[in-house]
């Protein structure tokens, strides 16, 4: 299967299937407070992500960010001092390690609300490769590399709280959903959980028995791994590997946090067997 790639300098990348008018992914990076991948498609076609709910308007597809950077928001973009910005310097690079493979490499700075002070760089590299013909994998790895002292950290969780990393909205349109664990358990809010992965799926619309979601895998190379998990199914279908859930992390002066997971955009209810399955293939292709 090969998607075919625009690239509108400054703005996004977009991918289409061969015939098809409606795009299977989108990374948007430019004019944006924090890049994000929106719309994201199963392989049969049907869209996945959600944009902008009302709710939480900084929720886009799938990003990545963390609440507080030094106590300053990166997350929300609704404070009245303002928020945090992931800068991306130039249009990424653009390359295809194999047949059907596409992967995005950028450049961000990750700047205070003043605009003008950067706090970090992240080196980011993104690979989007369909797995089989129900799952495209989104191989998502990033450097972050403090120019000052920082402390990143989350709300404390008390009904909600804890988020921040690398998280996933999903579309309205996806009902009677589940999250799913290894070992087959289940949970409608996992709030701290730990485990090597999650995945969100239901029903959705584009026929009848139409089903999908997405799996989030951890590596086990990553901070604090197996990670804590944070979300709802139900009305709001999100998915957060959640790395700060039970404590603020200390990164010092040109010190790295690297990071690394796969997410899974699938067709169909998966068993829990099937993506242990792809944790497996995946953390042993990493190692």
């Amino acid at each position: 299967m090969t998607d075919l790639l625009q690239h509108r300098l400054g703005r996004s990348l977009v991918a289409h299937a061969d015939g098809e008018d409606l795009p299977r992914w989108r990374y948007t990076y430019g004019g944006v407070a924090k890049p994000y991948f929106h719309p994201v498609a199963t392989p049969a076609g049907v869209e996945l992500t959600g944009f902008q709910p009302h709710s939480h308007p900084w929720h886009r597809g799938l990003w990545f960010t963390f609440k507080y950077v030094n106590g300053e928001n990166f997350w929300e973009e609704d404070e009245p001092e303002g928020h945090g910005t992931q800068v991306t310097v130039e249009p990424p690079l653009v390359g295809h390690p194999r047949t059907g493979a596409t992967t995005i490499m950028s450049r961000l700075l990750w700047t205070r609300p003043d605009g003008d002070t950067v706090v970090a760089v992240e080196g980011r590299q993104v690979t989007l490769a369909h797995l089989a013909e129900d799952a495209l994998a989104i191989d998502w790895v990033t450097d972050i590399t403090a120019t000052v002292d920082l402390t990143l950290d989350r709300t404390p969780f008390t009904t909600w709280g804890g988020y921040g990393g690398i998280a996933f909205r999903a579309t309205r349109a996806l009902r009677r959903s589940r999250m799913l664990f290894p070992g087959g358990a289940t949970s409608e809010r996992p709030t701290g959980e730990t485990a090597p992965w999650c995945d969100l799926a239901g029903a959705l619309d584009g026929g009848v028995g139409a089903t999908g979601g997405v799996a989030i895998l951890d590596h086990p190379g990553n901070l604090r791994h197996p990670s804590p998990w944070y979300g709802a199914a139900g009305t709001m279908n999100f998915l957060n590997a959640a790395v700060l859930f039970h404590e603020p992390y200390e990164l010092a002066e040109g010190a790295e946090l690297a990071l690394r997971y796969r997410v899974i955009v699938h067709d169909g209810l998966w068993e829990a067997d099937r993506i242990q399955q792809a944790w497996d293939d995946w953390t042993g292709e990493a190692r």
